[in-house]
Protein backbone atom coordinates (compact mmCIF):
# COMPACT_ATOMS: atom_id res chain seq x y z
CA UNK A 1 0.00 0.00 0.00
CA UNK A 2 3.13 2.17 1.11
CA UNK A 3 4.37 1.63 -2.35
CA UNK A 4 1.45 2.58 -4.09
CA UNK A 5 1.25 5.77 -2.70
CA UNK A 6 5.14 6.50 -3.24
CA UNK A 7 4.65 5.93 -6.81
CA UNK A 8 1.26 7.78 -6.89
CA UNK A 9 3.19 10.71 -5.62
CA UNK A 10 5.80 9.82 -7.94
CA UNK A 11 3.65 10.14 -11.07
CA UNK A 12 2.10 13.33 -9.68
CA UNK A 13 5.13 15.15 -9.42
CA UNK A 14 6.94 14.10 -12.16
CA UNK A 15 3.66 15.10 -14.21
CA UNK A 16 3.86 18.14 -12.39
CA UNK A 17 7.47 18.34 -14.09
CA UNK A 18 6.31 18.01 -17.54
CA UNK A 19 4.11 20.84 -17.23
CA UNK A 20 6.01 23.20 -15.94
CA UNK A 21 8.37 22.54 -18.52
CA UNK A 22 5.79 22.49 -21.19
CA UNK A 23 4.85 25.87 -19.89
CA UNK A 24 8.74 26.93 -19.76
CA UNK A 25 8.64 26.10 -23.64
CA UNK A 26 5.15 27.41 -24.49
CA UNK A 27 6.61 30.91 -23.17
CA UNK A 28 9.91 30.97 -24.14
CA UNK A 29 10.20 28.78 -27.51
CA UNK A 30 6.66 27.62 -28.23
CA UNK A 31 3.72 29.50 -29.90
CA UNK A 32 3.47 31.89 -26.88
CA UNK A 33 6.96 33.55 -26.90
CA UNK A 34 7.26 36.67 -27.01
CA UNK A 35 9.29 37.84 -30.73
CA UNK A 36 13.22 37.89 -29.64
CA UNK A 37 13.93 42.27 -30.23
CA UNK A 38 16.63 41.84 -31.77
CA UNK A 39 15.22 39.11 -34.47
CA UNK A 40 12.36 41.96 -35.32
CA UNK A 41 12.68 44.28 -38.23
CA UNK A 42 13.56 47.62 -38.05
CA UNK A 43 10.63 49.90 -39.39
CA UNK A 44 11.48 51.42 -43.09
CA UNK A 45 12.34 54.55 -41.56
CA UNK A 46 14.76 53.29 -39.51
CA UNK A 47 17.04 51.19 -42.12
CA UNK A 48 19.12 53.26 -44.48
CA UNK A 49 19.95 51.25 -47.73
CA UNK A 50 20.16 52.23 -51.66
CA UNK A 51 19.73 49.63 -54.74
CA UNK A 52 18.63 50.14 -57.73
CA UNK A 53 15.45 48.38 -58.95
CA UNK A 54 14.97 46.23 -62.57
CA UNK A 55 14.35 49.33 -64.53
CA UNK A 56 17.27 51.11 -63.29
CA UNK A 57 16.19 53.88 -60.66
CA UNK A 58 17.54 54.15 -57.56
CA UNK A 59 15.23 52.76 -54.63
CA UNK A 60 15.37 52.40 -50.84
CA UNK A 61 13.36 51.80 -47.90
CA UNK A 62 11.68 55.29 -48.63
CA UNK A 63 10.40 53.92 -51.79
CA UNK A 64 8.50 51.38 -49.34
CA UNK A 65 6.95 54.34 -47.11
CA UNK A 66 3.09 55.18 -48.06
CA UNK A 67 1.84 51.46 -49.11
CA UNK A 68 1.61 48.26 -47.39
CA UNK A 69 4.55 46.57 -48.70
CA UNK A 70 5.50 42.72 -49.04
CA UNK A 71 9.34 42.08 -49.63
CA UNK A 72 11.04 38.73 -50.49
CA UNK A 73 14.85 38.19 -50.41
CA UNK A 74 16.39 35.50 -52.55
CA UNK A 75 18.49 35.43 -56.06
CA UNK A 76 17.82 34.49 -59.65
CA UNK A 77 19.55 31.51 -59.52
CA UNK A 78 17.59 29.73 -57.20
CA UNK A 79 16.65 26.38 -58.17
CA UNK A 80 13.31 26.20 -55.89
CA UNK A 81 12.63 28.60 -52.98
CA UNK A 82 12.78 31.74 -54.84
CA UNK A 83 10.65 30.81 -58.02
CA UNK A 84 7.92 28.91 -55.63
CA UNK A 85 7.78 31.74 -53.29
CA UNK A 86 7.64 33.95 -56.31
CA UNK A 87 5.10 32.01 -57.82
CA UNK A 88 2.96 32.01 -54.77
CA UNK A 89 3.37 35.72 -54.28
CA UNK A 90 1.55 35.94 -57.33
CA UNK A 91 -1.13 33.82 -56.47
CA UNK A 92 -1.58 35.88 -53.49
CA UNK A 93 -2.18 39.02 -55.58
CA UNK A 94 -4.29 37.38 -58.03
CA UNK A 95 -6.39 36.63 -54.88
CA UNK A 96 -6.52 39.99 -53.54
CA UNK A 97 -7.69 41.36 -56.92
CA UNK A 98 -7.41 45.08 -56.99
CA UNK A 99 -6.51 45.73 -53.94
CA UNK A 100 -2.76 44.16 -55.10
CA UNK A 101 -2.51 47.59 -56.87
CA UNK A 102 -2.35 49.33 -53.60
CA UNK A 103 0.76 47.01 -52.45
CA UNK A 104 4.77 47.26 -52.57
CA UNK A 105 5.66 43.89 -53.62
CA UNK A 106 9.54 43.37 -53.78
CA UNK A 107 12.45 40.96 -55.28
CA UNK A 108 15.58 41.96 -53.26
CA UNK A 109 18.32 40.20 -54.78
CA UNK A 110 21.53 38.72 -52.49
CA UNK A 111 23.32 37.71 -55.27
CA UNK A 112 24.44 40.69 -57.34
CA UNK A 113 27.60 39.61 -58.60
CA UNK A 114 24.68 37.50 -61.24
CA UNK A 115 21.71 39.51 -60.62
CA UNK A 116 22.13 42.72 -63.03
CA UNK A 117 19.78 45.21 -63.47
CA UNK A 118 19.16 43.22 -66.90
CA UNK A 119 19.15 39.85 -64.82
CA UNK A 120 16.63 40.82 -62.74
CA UNK A 121 14.21 42.24 -64.80
CA UNK A 122 13.93 39.17 -67.28
CA UNK A 123 13.65 37.69 -64.01
CA UNK A 124 10.96 39.37 -62.36
CA UNK A 125 9.47 39.08 -65.90
CA UNK A 126 7.93 35.62 -65.34
CA UNK A 127 5.65 36.36 -62.29
CA UNK A 128 2.67 39.07 -61.26
CA UNK A 129 3.39 42.17 -63.13
CA UNK A 130 3.17 43.80 -59.49
CA UNK A 131 6.61 42.45 -58.68
CA UNK A 132 9.45 44.38 -58.77
CA UNK A 133 13.44 43.54 -58.92
CA UNK A 134 16.06 45.37 -56.81
CA UNK A 135 19.44 44.38 -56.99
CA UNK A 136 22.67 46.85 -56.02
CA UNK A 137 25.95 46.85 -54.49
CA UNK A 138 27.03 44.24 -51.91
CA UNK A 139 27.88 46.46 -49.06
CA UNK A 140 23.80 47.93 -49.56
CA UNK A 141 22.76 44.31 -49.67
CA UNK A 142 23.82 43.70 -46.63
CA UNK A 143 22.77 46.94 -45.32
CA UNK A 144 19.11 46.01 -46.19
CA UNK A 145 19.81 42.26 -44.92
CA UNK A 146 20.78 43.85 -41.63
CA UNK A 147 17.53 46.53 -41.72
CA UNK A 148 15.13 43.82 -42.37
CA UNK A 149 17.08 40.79 -39.75
CA UNK A 150 17.43 38.68 -42.20
CA UNK A 151 20.45 36.25 -43.64
CA UNK A 152 22.09 34.94 -46.31
CA UNK A 153 25.16 33.08 -47.23
CA UNK A 154 27.30 32.20 -50.08
CA UNK A 155 27.71 28.51 -50.90
CA UNK A 156 30.64 27.35 -52.66
CA UNK A 157 29.22 23.90 -54.88
CA UNK A 158 31.00 21.71 -56.77
CA UNK A 159 33.06 22.66 -59.95
CA UNK A 160 33.92 25.99 -58.64
CA UNK A 161 30.64 27.35 -58.66
CA UNK A 162 28.45 28.37 -55.73
CA UNK A 163 24.74 28.82 -53.98
CA UNK A 164 22.70 31.32 -51.71
CA UNK A 165 21.07 30.28 -49.07
CA UNK A 166 19.22 32.89 -47.36
CA UNK A 167 15.69 33.91 -45.37
CA UNK A 168 12.77 32.34 -47.14
CA UNK A 169 10.07 34.12 -45.49
CA UNK A 170 7.80 36.47 -47.18
CA UNK A 171 8.10 40.72 -44.85
CA UNK A 172 4.97 42.52 -44.59
CA UNK A 173 5.08 45.98 -43.61
CA UNK A 174 2.01 48.67 -43.78
CA UNK A 175 1.63 52.28 -45.48
CA UNK A 176 3.35 53.47 -42.29
CA UNK A 177 6.90 51.32 -42.63
CA UNK A 178 5.95 49.38 -39.83
CA UNK A 179 6.41 45.69 -39.81
CA UNK A 180 3.19 43.49 -39.77
CA UNK A 181 4.33 40.20 -39.87
CA UNK A 182 6.00 37.31 -41.82
CA UNK A 183 4.50 34.55 -44.51
CA UNK A 184 6.41 31.39 -44.14
CA UNK A 185 7.82 29.49 -46.77
CA UNK A 186 4.97 27.31 -48.29
CA UNK A 187 2.19 29.30 -46.21
CA UNK A 188 -0.82 28.03 -47.28
CA UNK A 189 -2.61 30.62 -49.33
CA UNK A 190 -5.27 30.73 -46.70
CA UNK A 191 -3.53 31.38 -44.05
CA UNK A 192 -1.06 33.83 -45.89
CA UNK A 193 -3.69 36.09 -47.80
CA UNK A 194 -5.83 36.95 -44.75
CA UNK A 195 -1.75 38.49 -43.40
CA UNK A 196 -1.55 40.87 -46.37
CA UNK A 197 -5.57 41.69 -45.87
CA UNK A 198 -4.05 42.90 -42.26
CA UNK A 199 -1.48 45.06 -43.96
CA UNK A 200 -4.25 46.43 -46.17
CA UNK A 201 -6.34 47.00 -43.03
CA UNK A 202 -3.80 48.56 -40.98
CA UNK A 203 -3.34 51.03 -43.49
CA UNK A 204 -6.34 51.71 -43.28
CA UNK A 205 -6.93 51.98 -40.01
CA UNK A 206 -3.78 54.21 -39.74
CA UNK A 207 -5.87 56.92 -42.01
CA UNK A 208 -8.97 57.09 -39.95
Amino acid sequence: MRRRTILGYGAAGAGALLFALFVGWWQVDGPGSPEPEGQRPLALSAMDFSLTDHEGNEVGPETLIGRPAMVFFGFTYCPDVCPTTLSDISGWLDDLGDEADEMSVVFISVDPERDTVDAMSEYVSYFHPAIRGWTGKDEEIAKAVRGFRASYERVPTEGGGYTMNHTASVFLFDAAGRFVTMIDYHEPREFAVPKIRRALEEETEGAT
